[in-house]
C-alpha cells in the first residue's frame, strides 16, 4: 500500500510564495513518477506540474510555468512544488499523485496516476 502525503499549504497574500512538499511511503520513492494537480471549489481537478522518476523530465501547465517549479530530491524521498507570485485564482486544494514507473516521461493526465494524497489547501488573499 502506497501512501501519499502533502504538506506546505497555507494562507498567503497575492504575490507571495509557498513551497509544497509531497512524500510517499510503502514503495521506493525513486521509482515513482509524480505530479501535482489542483481543484478549486466548484471546478474540476486540473493538472499543474509533473516530474519523472529521476527529475530529468518535468512539465508545467501553461498558466503556471513561469511561476511554479516542480522538483524532487530522491535522497530525501520528497517532491516539491515551489509556487511564486501567487494569484487569487491559484486558490485550491493541491494534490500530489504518484505512480510506479521508471519511464522517462512526466505524466500529465490524472488517469495515469494510481496513488493520491488527501491534498493541502492553498488560499491566496487579494
Amino acid at each position: 500500500q502506497v501512501h501519499v502525503v502533502e504538506s506546505g499549504g497555507g494562507l498567503v497574500q497575492a504575490g507571495g510564495s509557498l513551497r509544497l512538499s509531497c512524500q510517499t511511503s510503502g514503495s521506493l520513492f525513486s521509482s515513482m513518477a509524480l505530479g501535482w494537480f489542483r481543484q478549486a471549489p466548484g471546478k474540476e481537478r486540473e493538472f499543474v506540474a509533473a516530474i519523472n522518476w529521476n527529475g530529468q523530465n518535468t512539465y508545467h501547465e501553461d498558466s503556471v510555468k513561469d511561476r511554479f517549479t516542480i522538483s524532487r530530491d530522491n535522497a530525501k524521498d520528497t517532491m516539491y512544488l515551489q509556487v511564486n507570485s501567487l494569484k487569487a485564482e491559484d486558490t485550491a486544494a493541491y494534490y500530489c499523485a504518484a505512480v510506479k514507473t521508471v519511464a522517462g516521461v512526466a505524466f500529465t493526465r490524472a488517469s495515469q496516476y494510481k496513488y493520491w494524497g488527501q491534498g493541502t489547501q492553498v488560499t491566496v488573499s487579494s
